[in-house]
């Protein structure tokens, strides 16, 4: 057992817990969420995703977001990006870092950004590229590590293989995500250890969704094979948008409180975490009508752009 002495968090709540929000979130309250967790004491703060506001509207703002924000010495805020279209936007915001995003489920992949898992990898390549030469970082994100909305149970071995083609890549660390939360500490184990024969231990961090209550327990497991890193959304935002019923990501108080209490460093405040939790949740619900969140369509990624819709060629 290798429990590490200091955990990295990894923000993702004003990106992935914001965007599938069926109520417009204005931009000063993204911008307000995202400077309440810097001065909180996290370091990598998700901040939003240049992709088409056509698909995900939530995101349409990316632009004014990334030029608004106080950025705090110290503090990286990372931005998705689907495909090349989205790279030059992200650029010209002057992002630090980049994330791209692939599937170990095909049905998945199609579902999600319309083509097979290996086309999406090959997008990427000019990502990279562009990446590599702007010295901009780039992660990568695996969906669907323990389980499929419409395939099941997925082979440890499906995502490792995806994991070590991002790796080989260039993706610096590589974020495995068990979207719609169906993981246990049995398939979470077996799932790191397929990866870990491919991709070093110390390049992987745990995206874990809390469906069913278990999110913290298959952090735990990943925190006894080495993982230090740990996605998660204050308030536990989010939710898969192709997948009905997966609750948001597990809440980045909540993980704070068992690392705390294991005795694992992670330079976070948990107080001014909670509060920025209850202070987005006060802004959700004085806009949310009840209905619920709805499900977007699948995002595709000739689509995926910053511009606006006379620009998709």
């Amino acid at each position: 057992m290798i429990i590490p002495k200091h955990v990295k968090i990894y923000e993702v709540g004003p990106r992935d817990g914001l965007q599938n929000e069926s109520q417009n979130v204005p931009t000063d309250i993204k911008i307000e969420l995202i400077e309440r967790l810097a001065d909180a004491g996290l370091v990598y703060i998700e901040a939003t995703a240049f992709v088409s506001p056509k698909w995900v509207p939530q995101m349409a703002d990316a632009a004014a977001v990334m030029a608004q924000i106080k950025r705090k010495p110290g503090v990286v805020y990372p931005v998705l990006v689907p495909n090349e279209r989205g790279m030059e936007a992200a650029m010209d915001a002057n992002v630090q870092e980049v994330a791209v995003f692939a599937a170990a489920s095909e049905s998945f992949s199609r579902k999600n950004i319309n083509c097979s898992i290996e086309e999406s990898l090959v997008r990427f390549e000019p990502v990279m590229k562009m990446a590599g030469e702007a010295d901009i970082p780039v992660r990568g994100y695996v969906s669907c590590v323990a389980g499929c909305p419409y395939e099941g149970a997925i082979e440890p071995e499906a995502v490792a293989d995806v994991a070590e083609v991002l790796h080989k890549m260039g993706c610096y660390e590589i974020s495995l995500g068990d979207t719609i939360g169906v993981g246990t500490q049995e398939t979470t184990t077996a799932m790191l250890d397929a990866v870990i024969k491919k991709v070093p231990i110390e390049h992987l961090a745990l995206h874990c969704h809390d469906t069913y209550g278990r999110a913290l327990e298959n952090i735990k497991a990943g925190l006894e094979k080495g993982v230090a890193v740990v996605d998660s959304a204050v308030g536990g935002l989010g939710g898969c948008p192709y997948a009905e019923g997966a609750s948001g990501n597990v809440a980045t108080e909540a993980v704070l409180e068992m690392l705390h209490g294991m005795g694992i460093e992670t330079g976070v405040d948990l107080d001014a975490v909670k509060e920025a939790a209850r202070f987005i949740s006060g802004q959700l619900l004085s806009r949310h009508s009840g209905e619920g969140r709805n499900p977007l369509p699948s995002l595709r990624d000739d689509d995926c752009t910053i511009l606006n819709e006379n620009n998709y060629k």
